[in-house]
């Protein structure tokens, strides 16, 4: 491709809204431009590093023997009240109805799509397993698009769906799955770990996310060297403290004037923070977020922090039918007080108790009554909880669930995520196969999605540096870009027509920046698009030399004409297929 006839537009400056490489580099580089807030649309050089990752994601699905469909976006409302998510799936999901008042969604995900596909198409065991898989655009309402791809509220999405006859079935399809996707993303360049992860509005019961590592991404992974625990830390369990041997003192109210929080009330009580109650108060709402449905009260130690997400998985409800409470209008009802708040003697809410509490012994919590604390509260004796469960998050330096060695915490983007379904879709659904005896049974279900606009993302958060984009040569727009120095030179703009011909005969996906342009210009171009080899065409080749430079190094070395074509063409075979 001529650069003189691309479409083409860079930015010398950082867009405002920009905050992160990738966000800052891709609209730079002209290969996606914002319409709206959330929505991109990609530019020449863009659109074809995503079909290139696309083909990978094909590549690998095919070899696993999923088939590719076509779905649509636009879903009627029928199929996801049939599931129980038209109204559980929260506000993210983008409804909208006809003219004639019939309500639809833009798919953000298509279980139930598939699933129909399927209870329609599958009669016998004969047929089963399947898997079907799409590329797609997918539609989702964020409160907060921000961060370029990475949170938008139109994405590209590829998602595919198992059918087995039994769990066993399934387990075979989630570990080819599993295979493949590590597959993918090793292919397009990106470091990642797969680590267990919370199963979230999709459901069913196994989940792993592979996780692109980097300091901007939104998940959270709790690993350990010394074992292979992984998992994000939204699903991490917590290996609870040793259960406290001592006698339970007599509990005693003691005044703690205005030490509303743990780190005042310990320091005033010289208590280590590990002997105090944390309490945390929310408000539920119904899953149409249209009325209120009671309070949650949740304690933990004093030192732990709250995991929402195990918070909800607790109570059984949505993540969006939560928040947190005003204590004012709260009090009344309940009977704590702001500040002071403690699990002995609440009324008329919910009490959800962290499973170290359990073993505690002589605790200082609050004593629902203003500037005052109570000491030696022991669980079972002063007070219990209507849900005893894990709801702590597992942070950095914390015992590692498994082996007890300390965890590590690292930061990462979510590329994609599997899941066993099981039936959660199959039995409100209806999708049955007949079995050798001619017996209903359930089909089983697994779930596999890899966000493509997202991977696109991750991998320019990995690859890049202060002048740009480094692109894998598996993912890159183009392999190598000819800059000829001077169009007005007869000489330069000979040789550079014929690397540029020979490249393009070889297989070879070249640019050749023929644009009437500085010099400059051409260089700060060539980096900021990342294309991962440069040959140069300048003044050397007067003495039979062009510049051969690969983007990912700093060094540049002069090369024959012949020499840098021949290495070009062999370092792209070899690495163009990740």
């Amino acid at each position: 491709m001529r650069m003189s006839e691309m479409h083409m537009k860079t930015l010398r400056e950082v867009p405002n809204e920009a905050e992160i490489a990738s966000h800052i580099l891709l609209l730079r580089s002209g290969m996606m431009k914002k319409l709206v807030s959330g929505v991109y649309g990609f530019m020449p050089l863009g659109w074809r590093t995503i079909r290139k990752i696309e083909d990978i994601i094909r590549q690998e699905m095919d070899a696993t023997g999923a088939q590719e469909i076509h779905c649509s976006a636009l879903q009627p409302a029928e199929l996801w009240e049939e599931s129980g998510r038209w109204s559980k799936y929260g506000p993210e999901l983008m409804r909208l109805k006809d003219r004639n008042g019939r309500d639809f969604c833009l798919g953000p995900t298509h279980e139930e799509i598939f699933t129909d596909i399927i209870r329609n198409d599958i009669t016998s065991y004969r047929q089963l397993p399947q898997n079907l898989y799409q590329i797609q655009t997918k539609y989702r309402d964020e409160a907060r698009p921000r961060f370029g791809l990475m949170r938008s509220r139109e994405f590209i999405m590829k998602d595919n769906y198992s059918f087995d006859r039994d769990e066993a079935g399934l387990d075979v399809s989630y570990k080819k799955m599993y295979d493949a996707y590590s597959k993918i993303f090793t292919r397009c360049g990106l470091t990642f770990r797969p680590v267990e992860a919370d199963t979230g509005a999709i459901g069913g019961s196994n989940s792993h996310e592979f996780t692109a590592l980097s300091e901007v991404g939104e998940s959270e992974i709790a690993y350990c060297d010394n074992c292979d625990m992984a998992a994000t830390t939204e699903r991490a369990e917590f290996r609870d403290a040793p259960e406290v041997n001592e006698e339970m003192l007599p509990m005693e109210e003691v005044n703690t004037p205005g030490t509303k929080t743990i780190e005042e009330v310990a320091s005033f009580l010289n208590l280590p923070k590990d002997r105090t109650i944390k309490a945390l108060m929310f408000v539920k709402y119904n899953d149409e977020m249209t009325e209120q449905t009671g309070y949650v009260a949740a304690f933990i130690r004093g030192d732990r922090e709250l995991n929402m997400i195990k918070l909800v998985n607790a109570l059984g409800i949505p993540e969006h039918a939560i928040e947190f409470a005003d204590e004012e209008k709260m009090g009344p009802a309940t009977g704590i007080v702001g500040g002071f708040t403690g699990p002995v003697g609440l009324h008329d809410c919910t009490i959800v108790v962290d499973s170290e509490l359990v073993g505690q012994k002589n605790m200082c919590a609050g004593a629902n009554k203003k500037d005052y604390h109570l000491k030696n509260v022991n669980y079972g004796r002063d007070y219990k909880g209507d849900i005893v469960k894990d709801i702590k998050l597992l942070r950095e330096g914390d015992p590692c669930p498994v082996c007890g060695q300390p965890t590590k915490v690292a930061r990462g983007i979510e590329v994609g995520q599997v899941f066993k379904l099981g039936t959660k879709y199959s039995e409100p659904m209806g999708a049955y196969y007949k079995d050798e005896n001619q017996q209903d049974r359930l089909i089983v279900m697994g779930c596999y999605g890899i966000g493509v606009t997202r991977t696109m993302a991750a991998v320019v958060e990995q690859h890049h540096d202060e002048n740009g984009i480094i692109w894998p040569m598996s993912v890159a727009p183009y392999h190598v870009i000819v800059t000829l120095v001077s169009a007005a030179d007869e000489q330069q703009k000979a040789v550079a027509e014929d690397i540029y011909g020979r490249l393009q005969a070889a297989g070879v996906e070249v640019l050749l920046d023929d644009r009437d342009e500085r010099p400059g210009v051409k260089f700060k171009d060539a980096d900021l698009l990342g294309i991962p080899v440069r040959i140069t065409v300048g003044r050397g080749v007067a003495n039979g030399v062009v510049e051969y430079k690969l983007r990912r190094e700093a060094d540049k070395t002069e090369k024959t004409p012949d020499e840098a074509v021949n290495d070009a063409i062999a370092l792209v075979n070899a690495e163009r297929r990740g």
